[in-house]
């Protein structure tokens, strides 16, 4: 199988607000596409992110996203000086370093960079 692109939906409570904390989050321009009534998408590097009005509660919790960067302090530094709550910066040596952030819905979004 090979998969041609990726689109990750969640469920927010607030489009108009989510679209706003969004764009301000992840520095995106207006949405790309509104293919129907409730639902915007972005394109996020090479993903689709979706979001949808509707309910947030789902069993099992949230939604996730995982988005690779360059320099996780400086993208730590730039979310929390946009008053966004942020996570400890968590170091494995040699593996991996992340911080994640929610988005007033609950959804995780972690930001992280592959070490070594």
């Amino acid at each position: 199988m090979d998969v041609l692109s990726v689109t990750v939906g969640l469920s927010v409570s607030d489009l108009a607000g989510a679209v706003e904390w969004y764009r301000k989050a992840l520095q995106l321009p207006d949405p790309e596409l509104e293919p129907v009534e409730g639902v915007v998408e972005f394109k996020v590097g090479s993903i689709w992110l979706q979001l949808v009005a509707g309910s947030t509660t789902r069993p099992g919790g949230g939604a996730g996203i995982r988005l690779g960067v360059d320099d996780t302090s400086t993208q730590r530094e730039r979310l929390e000086s946009l008053g966004i709550v942020v996570g400890h910066l968590e170091h494995v040596p040699g593996v991996i370093e992340y911080f994640d952030v929610a988005d007033p819905d609950g959804n995780v979004l972690s930001f992280y960079r592959e070490l070594g």
